[in-house]
């Protein structure tokens, strides 16, 4: 069995040479963003995501954290914060559950072909961290479709795509020209 440092190297070296953007956060293995597309089949296939992961020192022992970067309009991810509510990650997670069959390793890159593609093809909203898309989506479906199209337009394209930070650098750009 090999260490969990070599395990994360490993893993994340498979995640940097896939098909994904991966931007490192001050050059750290451990803190880093990946950027995937939306799938093909959902409504979420016009967009871009961005989301943040976050590996604790022991990885894969412990799960990693992960977040949308850009907003997101999804009834199991919380808009403003851009938590996951996904139970495989939150709650299941296991040094072999993101094993993959094909090339018999567990890998981060399966996180994103498996797990976050689940997630936005298949909403739950019996058990929300978004409420309101929640409700929409089971009160008002065509609307709830709309409004997910309307935010993949503002915050998920690759050319406009307006993620937290960048809002949060325009808040406090505001507030300091307030004063």
């Amino acid at each position: 069995m090999c260490s969990p440092s070599k395990r994360r190297d490993v893993d994340v070296m498979k995640l940097m040479m896939s098909d994904y953007k991966v931007e490192t956060i001050n050059d750290s293995v451990n803190d880093f963003c990946v950027e995937f597309k939306g799938p093909t089949t959902s409504l979420y296939s016009e967009g871009t995501w961005k989301v943040r992961v976050k590996l604790p020192d022991d990885y894969p022992f412990k799960k990693p954290s992960l977040r949308f970067v850009n907003r997101i309009y999804h009834p199991n991810i919380d808009e403003i914060s851009g938590s996951i509510c996904l139970d495989v990650i939150r709650n299941s997670w296991s040094p072999m559950f993101v094993y993959d069959r094909l090339s018999a390793s567990a890998d981060l890159v399966n996180i994103f072909e498996v797990f976050l593609p689940q997630l936005l093809l298949y909403p739950n909203p019996s058990h929300p961290l978004n409420r309101e898309a929640a409700s929409m989506m089971m009160r008002d479906h065509n609307v709830y479709e709309q409004t997910v199209k309307e935010h993949c337009m503002r915050y998920a394209k690759t050319d406009n795509s307006e993620n937290r930070e960048e809002e949060e650098d325009d808040d406090d750009d505001a507030s300091e020209s307030d004063d």
